[in-house]
């Protein structure tokens, strides 16, 4: 797949990655780790020729994961022909996946412990929203919405089709990484993620069927046996694209802002990471 992370310096998105890895790995290694969805995984990851990228360029974090290796010429041979393609690079290694509807609700269910209350409110004018706001601190997540939110053009939406299906026999992770790649992703032990899209300034938010062919056929060329496995759903999200991902903190009057959007497809894969960042702005201002 083309690159899904917001473009930033990428000493930034590595720390940021790192954050993220290091805290999955230690709620995996807890007895929350079912409940947070969280699994250790192998990895396989290809570039097709023609490509204009490279692994080793788009692979910033590859010494964050474990076990990082380049595929020899003779491993890229047995692959290309067991699965009929040309690819001109591959890597292997073994990191963490989080299923983010077993992830976000424990994320949350750990922030109500910690005395943390939600409140959900419609936001239309963010600056009055600042001034009437009875609180000091205001982190911006709003993602896409900054568009309407902020005025922020730079802001895009990269639209994202995926498909489950059942396979509870694949165990790991196959992604090739061409601009018109697919991917495998285990997101369970009984149910795999089949993928996908990445169609910039796209607001569809219905299930093409043209993308459904585009899945099913790409992902069966990966890994044959996915082609009479059974659908259990498909759907689309907006990834909130940006051109660099904004982190920053501001004061607006008497009050601490701190911006934290525009992550991409890597709003998972970033998360403890950045969330860490607006915690060291955030002491670093009082």
């Amino acid at each position: 797949m083309a690159r899904l992370i917001s473009f930033s310096p990428y000493s930034l998105p590595h720390k940021w990655s790192k954050g993220t890895h290091d805290y999955l790995k230690e709620l995996w290694l807890s007895e929350d780790a079912a409940e947070a969805g969280i699994c250790l995984v192998p990895n396989v990851s290809v570039l097709k020729e023609g490509d204009g990228s490279s692994l080793k360029d788009d692979h910033f974090w590859r010494d964050v994961v474990y076990g990082y290796d380049e595929m020899s010429p003779k491993e890229l041979d047995k692959i290309n022909q067991s699965h009929q393609k040309t690819f001109k690079e591959g890597a292997r290694f073994v990191t963490f996946t989080s299923e983010p509807n077993k992830f976000l609700p424990f994320m949350m269910r750990v922030f109500e412990k910690l005395g943390g209350k939600c409140e959900k409110r419609k936001i239309v004018d963010f600056e009055n929203f600042i001034k009437q706001s009875d609180y000091d601190i205001i982190i911006n997540c709003s993602g896409l919405g900054s568009r309407e939110l902020l005025n922020d053009n730079l802001t895009h939406p990269i639209r994202g089709q995926v498909m489950r299906v059942k396979a509870n026999w694949v165990y790991e992770v196959f992604s090739d990484d061409s601009d018109d790649g697919n991917y495998i992703s285990q997101s369970d032990t009984e149910t795999v993620v089949l993928g996908g899209t990445h169609q910039r300034d796209d607001f569809n938010t219905q299930v093409s069927g043209e993308d459904k062919e585009f899945i099913r056929n790409g992902c069966s060329e990966l890994i044959p046996g996915l082609v009479h496995s059974q659908v259990l759903r498909d759907w689309v999200g907006l990834r909130p694209g940006r051109n660099m991902i904004r982190l920053v903190g501001e004061t607006i009057g008497e009050k601490l802002v701190v911006h934290n959007y525009g992550h991409g497809g890597a709003g998972v894969t970033l998360c403890w990471g950045c969330g860490t960042e607006v915690l060291d702005i955030v002491k670093s201002k009082l």
